[in-house]
């Protein structure tokens, strides 16, 4: 039985959340779904509660209703999406937790469970691919199909890593029957930077340091690097690949800072280090190959735990 089909049809008032600092599966999934509804089931009001959504994924119809502040309101259905716990949700948790019905799909293997109807793939590549399957092809519009090929996208590092399967490239194939354009796509939400991106790239990478004879990676971004070449977090996008694919490398560490003593930590494994386990332990959570979390703390303390958790993998890999 198709429960996501089967609630929406029964609900009135239907209302989508992601996760805090949204990513291209997480808008994908959401803007996919809200365009799934509104296309099919015109009678009924959808809602998509995210952080404001980065100007470049703004082309998904959708962008521009995304609701970005908390409200009272109720609704008969609430769907999680690529959200790995309630905690995840942010400032938007208790609208989702007084749903009448709850849902949560995703593909995280950190994710312990929640809501009223729980389904999650950790082997598929993304939130999308596993939304993809309980939504009949048929019915999928461009729209729909552009924001749920954005996802697969982003989620696989433009079809990469090593959650891309089979059905992965044979779910992005029907998508793109649909008329999604693939190459603007690609291009303008994953390649494309600015100048300024590319100097605090530059930066980054010539600050990054190695560790373990060349097998860990570690870069950070102050606020004052931030200031100094104008730019955001959401300039980091892209960077934690680029220290990846360092050769030797097995583990790649970025992190960046939000607050005064708060930083945000990406990670990243070539071959056999899960780093969901490091990530999940901070209180975040993640995929084998790809996680991260928030820590209060100075860096370098944070960061020599990190190191530490990792030194414990690698000895009982070799």
């Amino acid at each position: 039985m198709n429960k996501l089909i089967e609630k929406i049809e029964s609900s009135e008032k239907i209302a989508i959340f992601g996760h805090m600092n949204p990513d291209g599966d997480c808008i994908g999934s959401c803007l996919g779904l809200w365009n799934y509804i509104k296309d099919n089931y015109k009678d009924k009001e959808v809602i998509v509660y995210l952080e404001p959504i980065p100007k470049k994924f703004s082309f998904i119809r959708g962008s521009e209703d995304v609701v970005s502040k908390p409200e009272e309101r109720f609704f008969d259905l609430g769907i999680s999406l690529d959200c790995g716990d309630t905690d995840r949700h942010g400032e938007f948790g208790n609208i989702y937790k007084n749903c009448g019905y709850t849902i949560c799909f995703d593909h995280h293997r950190s994710n312990q469970g929640f809501g009223d109807y729980f389904h999650c793939e950790p082997d598929s590549s993304s939130c999308c691919e596993v939304l993809f399957n309980f939504l009949d092809y048929d019915k999928i519009s461009s729209d729909c199909a552009e924001a749920l090929y954005l996802g697969i996208v982003h989620d696989t590092g433009v079809f990469k890593y090593q959650a891309t399967s089979e059905e992965t490239m044979t779910i992005a194939g029907k998508l793109i029957s649909k008329g999604v354009r693939s190459q603007y796509i690609i291009d303008e939400t994953f390649f494309k930077v600015s100048y300024n991106q590319n100097r605090l790239t530059g930066r980054v990478l010539l600050d990054a340091k190695l560790h373990m004879e060349g097998e860990v990676i570690t870069a950070c971004i102050t606020k004052e690097i931030f200031d100094e070449y104008n730019t955001s977090k959401e300039d980091t996008d892209g960077i934690i690949d680029k220290l990846r694919v360092t050769d030797g490398v097995e583990v790649a560490i970025l992190a960046y800072q939000k607050g005064e003593d708060l930083y945000k930590y990406s990670l990243r494994s070539v071959k056999y280090i899960d780093v969901s386990k490091i990530a999940t332990a901070f209180g975040g959570g993640g995929h084998i190959r790809a996680a991260g979390f928030d820590a209060k703390g100075s860096y370098e303390d944070n960061l020599k735990k990190i190191l530490d958790m990792v030194i414990e993998q690698m000895r009982k890999y070799n």
